[in-house]
């Protein structure tokens, strides 16, 4: 017998710098927030949300993405854990319209790449973590 999700409820990454990363994510990324500490909650609350370490989770689909704020060092991608963390967009317009928005950012990318089933492009966070945006090729 095995396990057999459905998905992933919720993916975190741990970051050395919440302001500067919930403002890079804001501006490439405008998913809106889920849960967040708000900055006059009370002790109740504080320890409620304890779980957020200080940090956000954004609504992505029907799943959550987190920054959580701890982190002492840089990513590297060669270390054992995560390698990159990829978003799926509906299609290669969207990638393009992403180029455009990371472009405006001055984030650094290598272009729209065709890896045969789909398109990717490939990018960094603050902290260096890789991410991607993949959109599958078309049908035929």
């Amino acid at each position: 017998m095995t396990i057999k999700p459905r998905g992933y409820a919720h993916v975190r990454l741990t970051v050395t710098d919440i302001d500067r990363s919930r403002a890079f994510y804001d501006k490439i990324l405008g998913l809106p927030v889920a849960v967040q500490l708000p900055p006059d909650a009370d002790e109740k609350t504080r320890q409620d949300l304890s779980f957020l370490y200080g940090g956000v989770l954004y609504q992505l689909g029907d799943s959550l993405f987190g920054l959580r704020p701890v982190a002492k060092d840089r990513f590297d991608e060669d270390r054992t854990g995560l390698d990159h963390l990829s978003f799926a967009v509906g299609g290669r317009e969207e990638l393009e319209s992403a180029v455009r928005v990371l472009d405006e950012e001055g984030v650094r990318h290598d272009g729209i790449k065709d890896i045969g089933v789909g398109f990717i492009l490939e990018f960094r966070d603050p902290d260096n973590i890789a991410l991607e945006l993949f959109a599958p090729a078309p049908a035929p």
